[in-house]
C-alpha cells in the first residue's frame, strides 16, 4: 500500500488524468456535435451512451496493453515508409474526423439554402451512435497509447480513465448546449476537428506533431472567442437587448423567372411591381 500512494504514483496519476481530460475533450465535441443532429428528447441519451462506451473502450484496450504496443509494429512497407496497425488506424479515423467536420462545416456555410431543399439523409439513434463508436476507436487507441508510455501500474491508467470520462459525463451537456448556442463557437470546434483529424493523419504517416503546437493556438482561439461572447454579452446589457447569437449569412439565390440579374434573398419575395412605380404606364 505504500507504494500505491508514492508521491511519484500521484504525480503520474495527476499528469495522467489531465492528459485523458484533454484528449477527451476532442471526444466529447464530436459527439456534441453528432448528438446535436437527433431530436431533442435522444440528445443527452447519445452524449451518455457515446462517452460510456468511450469508457468501456478504453478500458478493454488498457486491459489489452501488450496487443496495443505490437500494434506500433510494421507490417507492410509503400515507398519505403513503414505502416503498422496503429498507423492505418490513425489515417483512417484522422480521415473519417476531417470529412465529417468538413461536411458539416460545408452545411452550415450553405445557409438556408439547405432547408429548401429536400433532404434525402435521415438521421437515426442508431447511425449517430455507429460513428461516435467509430470515432471513440481511433480517440481510445491515442488516450491509451499515452497512457501506456506514461505509467506501468494498470489500475492508475483506469482510475485516470474513469475519472476523466466520469467528469465528461456532467460537463457534455453543458458543452454541448453552449456550442450548439453559438454559432461561431461551433463553427470554431469544428475547425479544430479538422486540425486533429490532420494531426491524426499526419502521425499516421509518422510525422510526429507536438501536442503544445496543437492545443496552444486552440487555447487562444477559445480565449479570443470567449472575450468575444463578453464584449458582445455586455454590448447587449447596455442597450438593454437580449444577447443573440451570431448567424451565419443566407445563401442568396438567383429567381429563375425574373431577368433582373440582383440575387433574391432565400425565404424572401420579389415585390410585385405597382401602377405607382411607372406613372406613364411603361413597364
Amino acid at each position: 500500500m505504500e507504494l500505491a500512494f508514492s508521491p511519484e504514483l500521484l504525480i503520474a496519476f495527476a499528469t495522467l488524468l489531465v492528459l485523458e481530460i484533454i484528449l477527451g475533450i476532442d471526444n466529447v465535441i464530436f459527439i456534441s456535435i453528432l448528438a446535436g443532429k437527433l431530436p431533442p428528447e435522444q440528445q443527452n441519451r447519445a452524449r451518455i451512451v457515446g462517452l460510456s462506451l468511450a469508457m468501456i473502450m478504453r478500458i478493454l484496450l488498457l486491459f489489452a496493453a501488450s496487443w496495443i504496443i505490437s500494434l506500433t509494429a510494421d507490417i507492410f512497407e509503400l515507398f519505403g515508409m513503414g505502416f503498422s496497425g496503429r498507423d492505418l488506424i490513425l489515417i483512417l479515423g484522422g480521415l473519417f474526423l476531417v470529412y465529417k467536420a468538413v461536411v458539416e462545416i460545408h452545411e452550415k456555410l450553405e445557409g438556408a439554402e439547405a432547408h429548401d431543399r429536400p433532404s434525402t439523409k435521415t438521421v437515426t439513434f442508431a447511425g449517430v451512435i455507429v460513428q461516435i463508436l467509430l470515432i471513440d476507436i481511433v480517440f481510445s487507441l491515442d488516450s491509451v497509447i499515452t497512457a501506456v508510455g506514461m505509467v506501468d501500474e494498470l489500475w492508475i491508467m483506469i482510475a485516470a480513465v474513469v475519472i476523466a470520462i466520469t467528469l465528461m459525463l456532467f460537463t457534455a451537456k453543458a458543452i454541448s448546449d453552449f456550442v450548439n448556442r453559438h454559432p461561431t463557437v461551433k463553427m470554431l470546434a469544428l475547425a479544430f476537428l479538422v486540425l486533429i483529424g490532420t494531426t491524426l493523419i499526419a502521425e499516421g504517416f509518422d510525422v510526429h506533431i507536438d501536442k503544445a503546437l496543437i492545443y496552444g493556438p486552440i487555447a487562444f482561439a477559445i480565449i479570443v472567442e470567449v472575450l468575444n461572447l463578453v464584449y458582445r454579452s455586455r454590448q447587449a446589457k447596455r442597450r438593454n437587448e437580449a444577447i443573440a447569437p451570431v448567424e451565419l449569412r443566407p445563401t442568396l439565390v438567383k429567381d429563375p423567372l425574373a431577368t433582373d440579374p440582383t440575387p433574391l434573398p432565400l425565404g424572401g419575395a420579389r415585390r410585385t411591381a405597382s401602377p405607382l412605380d411607372h406613372p406613364d404606364g411603361a413597364p
